[in-house]
């Protein structure tokens, strides 16, 4: 993890470009029980101030329970509700009440229009600035595609700064090994284009230091 942030802390450096660094504690919605999940709550929290410490970045991460809200920002920049949870009422709000940035997944089944509902939740419970990020619509069983129109939608029902998650976006659930998910990743810098094109706020991209 700290080899990644390293690396996007140069490119940042380099290039002119604000980066803040995501990494998750528990990886809640894994395919198979067995699958990792993460270090936990207390160490994975530990990790991420590390991060901060060597890099200067400033961090994301998910929450997955209002209990959580709390902790996590006490460490982290920007709070993260997944793409499964964006309807939870209880986690937005606690998301909002911690007077943070909030950027909150898109459910691969919602119209772009009814995060709305979402952003308001997380405004109700506080006034920290809130985003929306776009990672694709389900396109029948097993795979993705993406409605670049959601940008435009997204930012005039909302209000909030649109994302664009690139690399979520090329995830085919269900597809790859053992059940876990699948992915054409080959499709990723063509993807990154049009959502620039279509004036996305930002882009959120898992990477490699390779």
């Amino acid at each position: 993890m700290l080899r990644v942030a390293e690396v996007l802390a140069t490119i940042a450096d380099a290039h002119g470009i604000p980066v803040c660094f995501k990494s998750s504690w528990d990886k809640a919605n894994r395919a198979s029980g067995s699958a990792p999940r993460g270090p936990g709550l207390d160490q994975g929290l530990r990790a991420l101030e590390r991060v901060r410490t060597a890099t200067g970045l400033p961090l994301l991460t998910d929450i997955h329970d209002p209990s959580h809200a709390q902790a996590v920002a006490d460490v982290v920049d920007v709070l993260q509700v997944p793409a499964f949870l964006c309807r939870q009422t209880d986690l937005l709000v606690a998301a909002g009440e911690c007077d943070k940035p909030v950027n909150i997944k898109k459910g691969q089944w919602m119209p772009a229009e009814a995060m709305a509902g979402a952003v308001a939740k997380v405004q109700s419970g506080g006034s920290g600035p809130v985003a929306v990020t776009e990672r694709g619509t389900f396109f029948g069983y097993g795979d993705l595609v993406v409605d670049f129109r959601n940008i435009d939608r997204m930012r005039e029902a909302t209000g909030a700064a649109v994302i664009f998650d690139a690399t979520h976006a090329v995830q085919q659930p269900g597809q790859g090994r053992d059940g876990a998910s699948g992915g054409q990743r080959q499709f990723v810098p063509a993807l990154l284009a049009a959502a620039a094109a279509a004036g996305t706020d930002g882009f959120y991209l898992e990477t490699h230091p390779e």
